[in-house]
């Protein structure tokens, strides 16, 4: 499947709390990103592939001030998600012109592990951020990046370029590329079974006897 139709069923169809059940269910324990990590807006939903961001905390002006940032956001191609990491959050990761420039290189969400700020303006631009929240506090002095399209850790997940990322109102999820396939056609039966349990229940069945027919609850 080629990833536009991939993206368009998984935006259409899924939530991440059953894709979340099937990364359970295959034993991939370890998927969700921190629970602060979340939309700026509620009706907000990212589908993408992952460009991993590495960050560290610097103190005071630099020679090279935000690092490579501006190499990895130019580097930016269709269908990526900006996935930065790295620091004690000292300050906002994510703003309006970085918001501006991924957008129009084509890429379709960003995900922060720290604060976002110029949040009207972000918003202005109706592109997808998730952030532990609004912090106006600059980066320049405060942290720059190291490394991009590599691989980093969030939390207790691993995340690869190339990995599928999936977020909505319920948080983020990393779906490993090698295990997509599998994962996303799982999902898509377990939310069309569960439309049938749940019409079953509000026709009259208890859970316990529409989850002994339908082995789904």
């Amino acid at each position: 499947m080629k990833d536009d139709e991939l993206f368009n069923l998984v935006r259409s169809e899924l939530y991440t709390p059953v894709v979340g059940d099937i990364l359970d269910a295959m034993g991939l324990y370890h998927q969700f990103l921190p629970q602060p990590i979340q939309p700026m807006l509620t009706e907000m939903k990212l589908v993408g592939r992952a460009m991993p961001v590495l960050m560290i905390d610097v103190y005071g002006p630099q020679a090279e001030p935000f690092g490579k940032l501006t190499h990895a956001l130019d580097q930016l191609e269709q269908g990526d998600i900006y996935l930065a990491s790295g620091g004690d959050m000292r300050c906002a990761y994510w703003g309006e012109l970085l918001t501006a420039t991924a957008r129009t290189r084509g890429a379709v969400g960003a995900v922060v592990n720290g604060y976002h700020r110029d949040t009207p303006m972000v918003l202005d631009q109706d592109w997808p951020v998730f952030s532990r929240g609004r912090f106006a506090q600059d980066s320049g002095v405060r942290t720059k990046v190291i490394d991009y399209r590599c691989p980093i850790e969030i939390g207790s997940v691993w995340i690869e370029p190339g990995d599928l990322v999936f977020g909505d109102l319920d948080g983020v999820l990393i779906v490993p590329q090698k295990h997509e396939t599998e994962v996303i056609e799982r999902a898509v039966e377990k939310v069309r079974a569960e439309k049938t349990v749940r019409k079953a229940i509000e026709g009259g069945m208890t859970a316990t006897a529409a989850f002994e027919k339908y082995g789904v609850l």
